[in-house]
């Protein structure tokens, strides 16, 4: 099955040599693309020069800065017209382990979406505030409530779709970010009746860099679900 990894990118050039080693160096049978938002500290530069060691290791630059939920339908979007059959997507900041990489491909055969979750077996994080850690749980936890989506890591963002989920959503009008986005994509997946699946991973913050989260995301994820309820209730078009 070919297999693509998307990570978009933002200001990654102290992290990206690390992510690709541990991804294509220990899975020499994936590809991995790398959408990058023009980081003005050469990200895409750096991508460039390891593209001489990994043939299997591509690069789209967009103009600029345009959101994680936007770089993620873009990449999804290269994915189905190259022909990928599975597609995981994974933030570039080493807070996914690429490790669990072939247990999510693994996990793909039997089910149509896998979540990689940091809450199914308990709370799996590492160096987070006591702060965000409740913000998260909590978010999750009024996602299930308010959509009566039944994944207990709805905002979670290591994951792998099977190429015929994603072409059978509309990706056009997906149009939120951050947290909602993966509320949003989980959930036109469910109500779809594809079989997704959440497996137990260990989520470590970032060492390196700094978090784009902002109140923005945040508040967008609150106001979304109840959009996604309303969509539920009267069973529009999604």
């Amino acid at each position: 099955m070919k297999t693509l990894i998307i990570s978009p990118t933002y200001n990654e050039k102290k992290n990206i040599q690390q992510l690709v080693d541990l991804v294509l160096g220990e899975n020499p049978e994936f590809h991995l693309l790398i959408v990058d938002d023009n980081s003005p500290d050469g990200t895409g530069d750096k991508v460039k020069s390891l593209q001489s060691v990994y043939k299997n290791l591509f690069l789209e630059t967009r103009s600029k800065k345009s959101g994680l939920g936007t770089a993620y339908i873009f990449g999804f979007k290269w994915a189905l017209k190259n022909k990928y059959e599975n597609i995981i997507q994974m933030d570039a900041d080493l807070s996914h382990n690429p490790k669990d990489l072939p247990r999510m491909v693994k996990n793909l055969k039997n089910n149509d979406v896998v979540i990689g979750s940091r809450y199914i077996n308990g709370i799996s994080v590492v160096n987070w505030p006591l702060r965000r850690l409740m913000l998260s749980y909590g978010a999750n936890a009024y996602s299930r409530i308010i959509t009566g989506m039944p994944i207990m890591d709805g905002t979670g963002g290591f994951k792998a779709w099977k190429a015929k989920v994603l072409s059978d959503i509309d990706l056009n009008s997906v149009k939120s970010q951050g947290y909602s986005f993966q509320i949003e994509m989980n959930f036109r997946a469910w109500v779809k009746s594809y079989i997704i699946k959440e497996i137990p991973i260990i989520f470590s913050d970032r060492t390196i860099g700094q978090s784009k989260m902002s109140k923005t995301i945040v508040y967008e994820a609150i106001f979304m679900v109840w959009r996604l309820r309303i969509w539920k209730l009267f069973r529009w078009h999604i």
